[in-house]
């Protein structure tokens, strides 16, 4: 059974950093690139960043560039998310998803399975 799990979510002031960690189990995690996606409240879910499954390539939305930093662990099976310079925009609830490919895609539909969310709450 595969199973996503998602640790590191919670209360941040603007400007300040999070890191975010998926824990991925029941899965060959090599085989399987690696994404962050977002919902906010009342909007779709949409794409934060993805990593390739050798860790080599990585994407990210424009809106967190610069800002966020994926990475993974092979050996751990795990991937985290570090989001620094936090916004009041970033409020939302993050996802972690695999997809059984090379290169992390952008679209929530490509990805075979997911986690069940942790929240940020970005305020000042």
């Amino acid at each position: 059974q595969v199973q996503l799990v998602e640790s590191g979510g919670g209360l941040v002031q603007t400007g300040g950093s999070l890191r975010l960690s998926c824990a991925a189990s029941g899965l060959t995690f090599s085989r399987y690139a690696m994404g962050w996606f977002r919902r906010a409240p009342g909007e779709e879910r949409e794409f934060v960043a993805g990593i390739s499954r050798n860790g080599r390539s990585t994407d990210y939305a424009d809106s967190v560039k610069g800002r966020f930093t994926i990475s993974r662990d092979n050996w751990k099976n795990m991937v985290t998310l570090q989001m620094n310079r936090l916004k009041d925009e970033d409020t939302a609830v993050y996802y972690c998803a695999a997809d059984e490919t090379v290169v992390a895609g952008i679209s929530a539909r490509e990805y075979d399975y997911w986690g069940q969310g942790t929240q940020i709450t970005v305020s000042s």
